[in-house]
């Protein structure tokens, strides 16, 4: 008997270490709160994600304006990170995010009042996805770098995991939700649902204590701005996250194909493209759920790649299969590899950052998770019109994995880059 009780104890911790860990939610009021506001919004932010492509395919039928609408998002959120960055190491982190979330609020809206005419116009849609991408270089950074000031450095990892699974879970239940109000309803109850997930998201980061930087924060100019860059300077491994990233989303990102391939591959509806925007999301929650594992590699550096990799071949052979079932599991298989990838990216950024700059390169983390993928959308659409959306997704799963083994062979600190030996950051004003 007490061997049964031991076999079932030590499957019991198996289970614990490869399940991602609570500890940080159970030790941190801010980091719960914050947790939270973040959950609910981008799953607002979500359904706009994909109502705004299909309102913009319904409008032209046009995959490459598809693939613009991303491309008409990065300039502003390049601005808008540089100079949001800058803000989340000189003000309080608090404030900051109550004036984005406002503001986000804002142009969700105005999509709402475009959405509801009778003859909705192309532009607005453009003009309002470009501001809020602005607006998210502002708060997406800020969120990042308050993370770190709300739990011990020694679950860190852990509290970067939950973000990630929560981040996730709204890339499965935002597409997904999105799909169904848009088919049983109108794109103008997406777009409203999103306004309304901002408004609840304010109200819990306005119960967060202030999170000004550490040392008061440094004045946000065109020095400070610069500081950041600069920092990056002989810092190869770190170099080679934001580089192995942008290759993953430039050429792997088939996003901007799914209205097309939905509509028309797959002979579906809204809902078949909620479903194929879900997919990947889906099986990054299976991936960040089970993330416990993910604390004891080492080799993260290494990892990194190998996720890449994975990620690359994914969407590769989703480009060739003409069944709906399979192309969601291949999606799902994708995600799985990028939400390790993410883990991965992320550890080593906070590691090796100290708090007073860690603002400014994680709006450059930002700007790279979340430009990549518009500069992706841009390049699938693109390809897609010279030839066909089967075409752009498989040569450009085939360039994602090539990319990757060239960031290997031509950065080989990232590769090397483990926690024992490489994770030194000190910050300067402890």
């Amino acid at each position: 008997m007490h061997e049964v009780d031991d076999a079932l104890a030590a499957s019991s911790r198996r289970l614990g270490g490869l399940l991602v860990d609570i500890t940080p939610l159970r030790e941190s009021r801010d980091f719960r709160l914050l947790y939270a506001g973040q959950l609910i919004t981008a799953t607002g932010t979500q359904l706009t994600a994909v109502a705004a492509p299909v309102q913009v395919y319904q409008l032209t039928e046009s995959s490459l304006a598809v693939g613009l609408l991303g491309l008409s998002q990065l300039v502003p959120l390049i601005i808008g990170s540089l100079f949001g960055g800058a803000l989340a190491d000189a003000h309080d982190r608090r404030k900051l995010l109550l004036l984005s979330q406002s503001l986000l609020a804002l142009t969700s809206l105005g999509l709402v009042l475009n959405a509801f005419t009778g003859s909705p116009l192309l532009w607005p849609i453009y003009v309002l996805t470009g501001a809020s991408a602005a607006l998210s270089g502002l708060d997406h950074p800020t969120r990042s770098a308050a993370v770190p000031t709300l739990v011990r450095r020694e679950i860190l990892p852990r509290a970067l995991a939950l973000v990630q699974l929560s981040w996730q879970v709204c890339l499965v239940v935002g597409p997904a939700l999105a799909g169904l109000i848009i088919a049983k309803f109108s794109l103008t109850a997406a777009y409203g649902f999103d306004v309304v997930t901002f408004a609840i998201a304010i109200v819990f980061v306005a119960r967060l204590r202030p999170l000004v930087p550490e040392g008061g924060g440094t004045k946000a100019s065109r020095s400070s701005m610069l500081e950041g860059i600069r920092y990056l300077r002989g810092k190869q491994a770190l170099q080679g996250t934001f580089v192995i990233d942008i290759n993953a989303m430039v050429f792997g990102m088939p996003r901007a194909l799914f209205p097309a391939l939905g509509l028309t591959l797959f002979n579906g509806d809204a809902t078949t493209v909620g479903l194929l925007y879900a997919a990947p999301g889906a099986g990054s929650v299976v991936g960040a759920a089970t993330s416990g594992w993910l604390a004891r590699i080492d080799r993260q550096g290494l990892g990194v790649i190998i996720a890449v990799m994975a990620w690359g071949a994914s969407v590769l052979v989703f480009g060739i299969v003409p069944w709906l079932w399979l192309a969601l599991l291949l999606l799902a298989v994708a995600g799985a590899a990028d939400v390790v990838s993410a883990v991965f990216r992320n550890s080593i950024l906070q590691l090796t950052v100290p708090d007073r700059l860690r603002g400014r390169l994680s709006a450059t983390h930002i700007a790279v998770v979340t430009g990549g993928p518009r500069l992706g959308d841009a390049e699938a659409g693109a390809v897609a019109a010279l030839t066909t959306p089967q075409f752009s997704v498989v040569s450009g799963g085939l360039a994602c994995v090539i990319g990757a083994l060239l960031v290997g062979v031509t950065m080989p600190r990232l590769a090397r880059w483990t926690i024992s030996h490489d994770a030194v950051v000190i910050d300067d004003e402890r």
